[in-house]
């Protein structure tokens, strides 16, 4: 949802009448994910996103000559096959996310969960190498129980104005992350965190203005209040601004949404993902006596669609990207028969040759005889006869590593029926995707797909009751059996609900990415078979059984 767009007017500080007034621009970027170029490097067509573009909206907005403030509210340098091969190929040069940033003349970042993904040494380079501070209040020091980057908050000054802006991000991510990228550290429940430095920096720094950069997003619909997904904490947006008094912004990402609205008189904006968007903030200030006080307040988002990518940024980063693109034209090897994904839908209805090649290198790797992964989005390409690095980390799109866990029997069931609530059957008796893996934000990482066990799920029953075979090796699974399955790091954590997961023993710890796991198999091999053994199928209807 977008509220109606408002341009701002040209910052000034002028004196009228014995009032003073200022106009302060605040701009906020969220979920990057390592775009800069705009272009998809899946297939190198132009894409209307990232970095490049947004620079050529910073450089208007700072052209008007006022008062600026610019953020980043995190998962900044974790999510293309730049920032990849960055860390993987490039570790000794500066990270080209920071060097960007720092040419840009960002103010400050904020701590996203994906900036954990590459370990703890790779984040704390980016920061230590930031001209900019990094922001976060709630991720602690476990031995010292201060904030682990000691920014909690900043203060800008802007004539007489001044600003304060705390950083903040979802306490989710132990259900995520490897818990070797997160050691050391606790994570404070957000808005109790939030409330904690709200109420301080109002007694401690008194700002005219408070702004909380939270990367997170909404549990609730920003307009009705209505739940919108499982209270777990993850996302805590809606309650941030219900019962926490005094901020006037709160900046927020994580879910991926375009949102610039107001909830309780508190200023909200989220820009998408990719760099798609720039938030923008207009706050007007007068002043008749001491105080400044805020006369009006505005909100939008601009889409970097209709701008031109700068040259700057372009030039900036060459180095790098010429870089990255050799790596991902390197030839891994061929496949003999089809892999490609033609219809993504068609994909999760019925065992096929790509997702069945997944699990077998993940079995081969780790050992295990049972495996699980997903097709994790739906313009996957699938591999094509002559495979090359671009189309693994097309496919493969997360830094994930591989654990085996020892789970029951019902376990396995448990986690199918969760898969199995992926799909619905709509008005016309054909299969769609249920909404909660759709919206807010898309989810189709979270239906998992298996290799080492038969199954069949129905979907025509109640959710919860859908799988109705559940075999190995032809005999029917013991519910109290422990078997030894491998998964990403994600899912064995219990990313996605899969809360069956949790706490499980870990048998085994793969730290290789599986990117890498895949080009090394093929390396290996050379030619791939595509096979098939159609160990597992969706039924909704009589004739698709």
């Amino acid at each position: 949802m977008i509220d109606p767009i408002f341009r701002s007017k040209k910052n000034y500080e002028v004196k009228e009448a014995s009032v003073l007034k200022l106009n302060l621009t605040i701009l906020e970027t969220s979920d990057v994910h390592g775009s800069i170029m705009p272009l998809n490097y899946g297939n190198n067509e132009y894409t209307p996103i990232g970095l490049a573009k947004v620079s050529t909206i910073l450089k208007e907005e700072r052209a008007n000559g006022g008062h600026v403030l610019v953020i980043d509210n995190g998962d900044l340098i974790q999510g293309t096959p730049l920032t990849y091969h960055y860390v993987k190929k490039q570790g000794i040069e500066e990270n080209p996310m920071i060097r960007v940033l720092n040419h840009l003349k960002y103010d400050a970042a904020v701590v996203g969960n994906h900036e954990f993904n590459y370990g703890m040494d790779v984040l704390k380079e980016a920061v230590e190498t930031s001209d900019f501070p990094w922001l976060c209040a709630n991720i602690l020091n476990e031995q010292s129980g201060k904030p682990f980057l000691g920014k909690p908050y900043i203060i800008k000054q802007y004539e007489s104005v001044k600003v304060a802006v705390l950083g903040v991000t979802t306490h989710y991510i132990p259900n995520w992350e490897n818990p070797s990228h997160i050691k050391g550290l606790t994570f404070e429940e957000a808005l109790k965190s939030t409330e904690k430095w709200v109420n301080l920096i109002k007694e401690k720094e008194n700002p005219d203005l408070l702004i909380v950069s939270y990367h997170g997003g909404f549990e609730k619909d920003p307009v009705t209040g209505e739940v919108t997904e499982n209270l777990t904490g993850e996302n805590q947006g809606y309650e941030i601004c219900e019962k926490i008094a005094g901020i006037d912004i709160l900046l927020t990402g994580h879910q991926h949404r375009t949102i610039a609205t107001t909830i309780n008189n508190v200023l909200v904006l989220q820009p998408g993902v990719n760099g798609q968007m720039v938030g923008k903030a207009t706050i007007s200030f007068e002043k008749t006596a001491e105080k400044w006080e805020i006369a009006d307040k505005k909100v939008e988002l601009i889409p970097v669609e209709h701008w031109e990518p700068d040259k700057e940024i372009i030039d900036l980063i060459q180095t790098d990207e010429t870089a990255t693109q050799k790596w991902l034209d390197t030839p891994m090897g061929k496949i003999k028969g089809d892999m490609l994904v033609e219809d993504a839908h068609q994909i999760r209805l019925g065992d096929n040759p790509l997702i069945e090649f997944i699990n077998k290198v993940q079995m081969k790797v780790s050992g295990a005889d049972i495996s699980n992964t997903a097709l994790f989005h739906n313009n996957s390409p699938g591999f094509p006869p002559n495979v090359t690095m671009r189309d693994i980390v097309s496919n493969y799109i997360y830094p994930n590593t591989l654990k085996v866990i020892l789970i029951t029997g019902q376990d396995i069931k448990d986690a199918l029926e969760r898969s199995a609530s992926y799909f619905m059957i709509g008005t016309n008796g054909e299969l769609e995707v249920n909404p909660t893996f759709t919206t807010p934000k898309p989810q189709h990482y979270n239906y998992d797909m298996w290799e080492g066990i038969e199954y069949i799920l129905d979907i025509r029953k109640p959710i919860g009751e859908r799988v109705v075979k559940l075999a190995r090796d032809g005999r029917d699974i013991d519910r109290n059996q422990e078997f030894e399955v491998v998964m990403n790091n994600y899912r064995a954590g219990g990313g996605g609900d899969y809360t069956m997961y949790r706490d499980k023993r870990v048998v085994k710890d793969i730290p290789m990415d599986m990117s890498e796991l895949i080009a090394n198999y093929i390396l290996e091999e050379k030619i791939i078979e595509a096979t098939v053994d159609r160990n597992w199928k969706v039924i909704w209807k009589d004739e698709n059984i």
